[in-house]
């Protein structure tokens, strides 16, 4: 059985681009609107942002701009990331790469003249426009670290080369990478991308998972090398770039946009890695002795707790399931859920070439598309609910805010998704006594919600800082350091209850996100806080539904530290964390205690 192709998949499951452009000459019509846009505004502008009316003027122009840029670069992007393999695809978005440079490149100066111009002008220009107050403010932030403007405008030029390392990155693994099958007992088995991260992991045959992950292994082990090259070379250029502009570290170059400090970022780390790590080892334990496994390794960790209880879920299950658990949402919001499904806003389809694991596409003046390849194992449940936690996200904050003030700080952003998968627990938990069916939903937020978001991707971030340090120093990495750093990481963390097994060491080579700055570590720092905000919902507080709707709509107005409070957490403590790590805790706790109580029964 191979992956079927992308035109062999049926269309109801596949999402509707039409949303987008109705056809490849709209799609061009719209590129050429926009080119002509962008030579009136650099006919225009040059001259004119020397006081605050021209500032506003020039920045209203580059308004217009994005609001066509969006939905151009959208359709490029998301007709590729569901079959990287097809020529045409490949062939659009690198197209769009290189027309977003060049762009760039001949409007670099209307940022270049803003940053030029005094504070007090700038200011003065919020006033004319406080619509504009948000995108004037981060402004001023970068002032200090903005080059001359023929550097500036050079940097822009690049742009489409300076992204060639993440499209490197998903050539080589979605591409170029062909898994062989791999055979236990003599039966042969398909292997993929999806396949292992969908399926494979979660096998609860051992020597069918054990063998997949070794299979999964040694392909990968193959491509380790260009892979880490390729690493390499997008982690010299933020380095360079935050050299250039004077940034202290790659760190503070990188939280800048964030709004967040380095402690917060340090504190996220180090705390999980040290006090939520006995709370993990012991769920590995349970695992191994629920399993009865000889011992319990790196490949053994997905599984679930008990699976010849998991049900398997269609898709059509899957919306009311959306509707029933996130109804405490409003109206409103259940109202955009049927929309999502009944106008295609999802992929659900498993086809050759499909980016792996799930995401959430936001592009303003449209609608959220949602990118998820169904397996039908019920735990997809939470997948999906976390997806459409962005959705409900960006489809709040881009009715409500400008484009500009839309997207809230990458330490945020894991927030609203990680919400919905408490919520959808949480009524999960609230409409049976079963103590098996407990057991599984307890389960699932441990393996799906908590291991994903907060040892997953928080080792991806103890890793990634192990790297920047490095590179911060003036170094270089290569596949045997990052392997070591990898292995250095795991073995920290899970100490001797899990068997750190060849092959573990490349699980760095899986992850987008380290093309995508600090981003694994927003993770954990939004889960803490959806946490939090979902314990005041169960808890009867009335005001949190409400507050969290409105913390939603007010997108990227608000600094991660001023959403929280507004969602009654304080960020700024500690506490909030420990309290999330105290709570997983009393999750295992539960796990085991259930366990218990159904062995004897």
């Amino acid at each position: 059985m191979s992956m079927l192709k992308r035109n062999e998949v049926p269309v109801e499951e596949t999402w509707n681009l039409n949303d987008l452009f109705s056809s490849e000459e709209a799609y061009l019509e719209a590129i050429e609107e926009m080119k002509q846009l962008v030579e009136i505004s650099a006919k225009q502008l040059p001259g004119t942002i020397t006081d605050a009316k021209g500032a506003i003027a020039a920045i209203e122009a580059t308004e217009k701009i994005q609001l066509k840029l969006v939905p151009i670069g959208t359709y490029a992007s998301l007709s590729h990331s569901v079959d990287q393999t097809n020529t045409e695809n490949q062939m659009r978005s690198a197209q769009f790469g290189s027309l977003a440079a060049s762009i760039a490149t001949k409007l670099s100066f209307v940022k270049s003249d803003l940053l030029a111009l005094d504070e007090a002008i700038l200011k003065e220009a919020q006033l004319l426009n406080p619509s504009y107050e948000n995108y004037i403010n981060k402004l001023l932030i970068q002032k200090p670290h903005q080059l001359h403007p023929e550097a500036e405008k050079a940097l822009a030029a690049f742009g489409a080369t300076f992204n060639a390392p993440y499209e490197l990155y998903n050539t080589t693994k979605l591409v170029d990478m062909n898994f062989p099958n791999f055979e236990v007992d003599g039966e042969q088995f398909p292997l993929s991308y999806n396949l292992f991260e969908g399926d494979w992991e979660l096998e609860t045959d051992t020597k069918k998972r054990r063998a997949a992950f070794d299979a999964f292994s040694s392909k990968l082990r193959e491509y380790q090398h260009t892979t880490a090259k390729t690493y390499n070379t997008h982690l010299k250029i933020e380095k360079t770039d935050a050299d250039l502009r004077g940034y202290e570290t790659i760190y503070d170059a990188l939280l800048e946009s964030q709004q967040v400090d380095r402690s917060m970022y340090d504190r996220q780390i180090d705390l999980i890695m040290n006090e939520l790590a006995p709370h993990m080892r012991r769920y590995a334990k349970l695992l191994q002795k629920t399993h009865e496994l000889d011992k319990m390794t790196f490949a053994d960790l997905k599984i679930s707790l008990d699976p010849s209880y998991e049900p398997t879920i269609t898709v059509e299950e899957s919306r009311q399931y959306m509707k029933d658990g996130l109804s405490i949402m409003g109206d409103d919001y259940i109202k955009m859920i049927d929309r999502s499904f009944d106008e295609r806003w999802i992929d659900f389809a498993q086809n050759a070439g499909k980016s792996t694991g799930a995401f959430c596409s936001s592009p303003y003046g449209v609608h959220p598309y949602v990118l998820i390849s169904w397996t039908s194992r019920m735990n997809e449940v939470f997948v999906l609910a976390h997806e459409l936690g962005h959705a409900g996200h960006f489809y709040l904050a881009n009715d409500a805010q400008n484009i500009y003030n839309a997207r809230p700080s990458l330490y945020f952003i894991e927030a609203p998704s990680t919400m919905n998968e408490m919520l959808m627990a949480n009524y999960l938990l609230q409409n049976s006594t079963d103590a098996r069916f407990k057991r599984w939903v307890i389960s699932s937020i441990i393996s799906r919600t908590y291991y994903h978001n907060f040892v997953t991707h928080l080792l991806e971030a103890a890793y990634q800082r192990k790297v920047y340090d490095i590179i911060d120093a003036g170094g270089n990495v290569n596949a045997p350091k990052l392997n070591e750093l990898k292995r250095e990481v795991l073995e920290q963390f899970w100490g001797d209850t899990v068997e750190i097994t060849e092959g573990a060491e490349l699980t760095w080579m899986r992850q987008p996100h380290y093309y995508m700055g600090l981003y694994p570590y927003t993770y954990s720092a939004g889960l803490t806080i959806s946490t939090q905000v979902s314990q005041r919902i169960l808890n009867g507080d009335e005001s949190a539904v409400g507050e969290w709707i409105e913390v939603l709509k007010a997108g990227g107005t608000k600094t991660p530290v001023e959403l929280s409070k507004m969602a009654g957490v304080d960020i700024t403590t500690e506490q909030p964390l420990r309290d999330t790590i105290a709570f997983i805790g009393n999750l295992v706790t539960q796990l085991e205690q259930l366990t218990e109580e159904l062995q004897t029964v």
